[in-house]
This record gives C-alpha cells, sequence and structure tokens, in this order.
C-alpha cells in the first residue's frame, strides 16, 4: 500500500507543476485543468480508501471467526467372548445342590434345586441321620443360641456299655466313661464332629427317655417338616432302613444350615470334650471352597454320603450360600474330589471378565489446523458374568465444551446378563486453536462472520 501512496503523491507533483505553467499561459485552460485534477483526487482517493477498508475488514474478520467444530471420531470396542464354565457335577451317584444368591444368574430356581445327578430314589443316608438325631434331641432339649452349653448330661454304667456295643458293630465311638458328665452342647458335638454312634443313642434316649419315644419323636419331626422321602428307624445311621432322597436332604440341609447351634458344630474341625477326650471332625472338607459343614456318612464300600454347606464370596456382592448332597461314592476320596470339582467350576462359572483399560482409545478429534486429541476409557474396567452369558457393549458420547485433557465426554457400559458396567470416556489431550497465520491464509476454513 506504501507503493500507491508514493506513485500518487509524485502525480500530484507532477500536475502541479503543469497546472503552475499552464497558469501563466492560459488562465481558462488552467481552471478547467484543475477541476478535471480534483475529481481525479476524489475518485483516487474514494479507490484507496475502498482498499484499506476491504484489507482491513478481512483481517478483522479472518481473526475473529468462529472456527469449525473438530471432527470427532469414534470406533465401539469389540465385547470380549465368553467362554462356558464346565460345570462338573458328579458322575456314577445321586447328588443334588441348592444356591442361594445368583438367582440372577443361575435362574429362579436355583435356591430350590439348582442341578441333580441320578435318581431321586431313597438311599441309604448312614450318620447324616445324626443330624436328625441332633434337631429331634433339639426339639426336646432346646438350646437358646450356638453359645449356650445347656444342661449337664451324667452317662450311666448303660451309657457306658454303649461303647462296646457300637465297637463290636464297626461304627464310630468316643470315650463314655461311667459316672463322666458333660454339657448337653458338648455331648451333640460328640455326637456330630466325630460322628460317635454311642453319643447318638444316649444323648436321644436322655432327651426322650427311650429309643422307641425317641424314633416316634423322629419321625414326627421329618413330617412337620415336609421329609416325606425320608425314613428313620434308629439314631445313628447303622440301619440300611435309615434313607432319604437327594432333595429331602437339601432340604435337610437347610434346616440344619440354619440352626445356630448345629451349624456352630458341623464347622467346627476338631474339640477336646472331658471324658471323652480330643476328637477330630469326619468331614475332611471344612474350608475347602468355602465348606462350612455339615454331615458325612458312610457305611463301608459304596456307601460314602456327604451333605454339606458353603459360603463362596465370588464378587457379586453377598457370598452364595450353598447345600449340596451326594449319595454312594465308591470312596471316600472320590467324593471328596467331586464335591471339590464341583463347588471349583462354580466359583470360575461366576467371574470377573475384563472388559477395558485405563487410556483404552475409543475414537478422536481432529481439526483441520493439524490439531488432535483421543477420546479414551478413563479407567480398567471388569464385568461379572456366568458362564457364556454373552457380554455387550454401548456407547455414547457428547460434544465437548474445551476440549482439554480429562474432560469428560460420554460413557461406554458393558452388560452381561443382569450385571451392567459403566465407565466414563475422556478427552486425553488438548486442541489449542490456531494462529493468526493460519486464519489469514485458510477463510475457506472459517465459519460466517
Amino acid at each position: 500500500m506504501t507503493d500507491e501512496f508514493s506513485d500518487l503523491a509524485e502525480l500530484m507533483r507532477e500536475e502541479q507543476e503543469l497546472t503552475d505553467g499552464l497558469a501563466d499561459a492560459d488562465p481558462e485552460a488552467h481552471l478547467r485543468r484543475r477541476r478535471r485534477r480534483r475529481i481525479g483526487l476524489l475518485v483516487t482517493a474514494i479507490i484507496l480508501v475502498s482498499i484499506l477498508g476491504t484489507a482491513g475488514g478481512y483481517v478483522a474478520w479472518a481473526l475473529n471467526a468462529p472456527l469449525a467444530a473438530p471432527r470427532a471420531t469414534s470406533q465401539l470396542p469389540g465385547a470380549p467372548a465368553s467362554t462356558a464354565a464346565p460345570i462338573i457335577l458328579p458322575d456314577g451317584t445321586a447328588s443334588a445342590i441348592s444356591i442361594s444368591g445368583a438367582d440372577a444368574y443361575l435362574g429362579p430356581d436355583a435356591a430350590g434345586i439348582w442341578a441333580t445327578t441320578g435318581a431321586n430314589d431313597p438311599r441309604p443316608m448312614a450318620s447324616i441321620s445324626k443330624l436328625i438325631t441332633a434337631l429331634v434331641i433339639l426339639d426336646a432339649k432346646p438350646l437358646a443360641d450356638a453359645n449356650d452349653a445347656g444342661p449337664t448330661i451324667t452317662f450311666s454304667k448303660a451309657d457306658h456299655d454303649l461303647y462296646d456295643k457300637y465297637y463290636v458293630m464297626g461304627a464310630t465311638i468316643a470315650a463314655m466313661p461311667t459316672g463322666s458328665s458333660m454339657t448337653e452342647r458338648e455331648a451333640l458335638a460328640a455326637m456330630l464332629i466325630p460322628s460317635a454312634s454311642n453319643y447318638a443313642e444316649a444323648v436321644s434316649t436322655w432327651a426322650y427317655g427311650s429309643q422307641g419315644a425317641f424314633v416316634s419323636a423322629a419321625r414326627r419331626w421329618l413330617a412337620a417338616n415336609g421329609l416325606t422321602g425320608t425314613t428313620i428307624a434308629e439314631p445313628t445311621g447303622m440301619s440300611e432302613r435309615n434313607t432319604s432322597t437327594p432333595t429331602d436332604l437339601i432340604a435337610l440341609g437347610r434346616i440344619a444350615g440354619a440352626n445356630p447351634t448345629i451349624a456352630a458344630i458341623a464347622a467346627t474341625p476338631s474339640i477336646s470334650l472331658p471324658g471323652a477326650g480330643a476328637l477330630s471332625n469326619t468331614n475332611d472338607l471344612l474350608g475347602v471352597e468355602g465348606i462350612t459343614g455339615l454331615k458325612t456318612g458312610n457305611l463301608g464300600y459304596g456307601t460314602y454320603n456327604l451333605l454339606y454347606t458353603a459360603t463362596m464370596d465370588v464378587g457379586i456382592g453377598q457370598p452364595l450360600q450353598i447345600v449340596g448332597v451326594v449319595l454312594g461314592e465308591n470312596t471316600r476320596e472320590g467324593l471328596d474330589n467331586d464335591v471339590r470339582a464341583l463347588l471349583t467350576s462354580i466359583r470360575e462359572g461366576l467371574r470377573p471378565v475384563p472388559v477395558a483399560t485405563h487410556g483404552q482409545q475409543v475414537g478422536e478429534y481432529r481439526t483441520p489446523w493439524g490439531a488432535s486429541a483421543k477420546i479414551v476409557i478413563a479407567q480398567e474396567a471388569s464385568i461379572l458374568t456366568w458362564s457364556d452369558t454373552p457380554i455387550t457393549v454401548a456407547m455414547e458420547t457428547t460434544t465437548p465444551k474445551t476440549y482439554s485433557d480429562g474432560e469428560v465426554v460420554g460413557s461406554i457400559t458393558w452388560t452381561a446378563g443382569p450385571s451392567t458396567t459403566t465407565i466414563p470416556l475422556v478427552v486425553e489431550g488438548s486442541i489449542e486453536p490456531p494462529d493468526d497465520w493460519w486464519r489469514l491464509t485458510h477463510p475457506d476454513e472459517l465459519g460466517e462472520p
């Protein structure tokens, strides 16, 4: 623009020189020339003002025009594949299992009978009978709570003789010296923890006065509790006429597990009692996969039984409450292995599945002037699922206000059955505005003034 002003000034000087000479020679011509000169100067001034005004207006517009919003692109991450959990049920036996606390995953009937194997026919339950014996005794001689010792029982010579009776029968027994005494709770522990048959008969006779009265009371108790598939002929389980079905035994397990005295005794690995000495629990699975009880029972080869309870934390809030039974295993080792494998498969079937990592990119913002920022998942995430329940994913995004690092710009949600996990999406990096030169040289990228 300086050159244009210089040229104009030079023309004006030349014009003035011509005008001065003409004024001396021809005054009329001089006046005409001055009028034309003034009109030319006015036109030139108008043109210059227009040029200068246009340039200044463009600069002001370019430096202040709104910018187009950064272009956003996103890609929904794939959901991880779910793999089926192999639930390992006992093979070649009669079994049943009930699970409370996972209805949303296992189905509404899980707390009833979730899975079974074999027929639901009555089978010899062996020493599982002692749970019924203990519950019927507590019906006659109730204890206030798990810590209530109850009345003292003093054992007679007749009680002592039961030791020899059951020894000859090959039953499990515990010492019971004549004249020795222990509390009702201790006597129940001697019956349940080592499964001492002499204590089962002695304490049931103490509670009811005779075995006949006890058996009658036991049958009434079974009927009152709806255990119509269960038969009791005596208190120990030595008789093969003491039978029950898997579904009845699940119900029995719930009743026994809800009784504070029996639940506490059944969860005790070992105990030392006056007269009886040191006693160990026959349930060697206590503590394995959350097992808390209840009672073993066997009549020798081919009749190994276990009615068990377990509390299993699988990360869904409240732990699972499990009641299970296995009847008719060939060996004690096989029984333990089957129960352990089943509970392990349940625990591994309900599992957290990783679905995202911290900072995982799911999109980006890009601008015409070359700035960019990422859309990322704000934190690592996992979702609890059961077995091969499908996992789905959905994402929502919003338009950022500042495009600055850490700004929340939406969320991503994974769903698996009843479980959902939602994590925020954030901007990683910041988008800075372009410099003045880019604005001046890219008018087509700018918004309307």
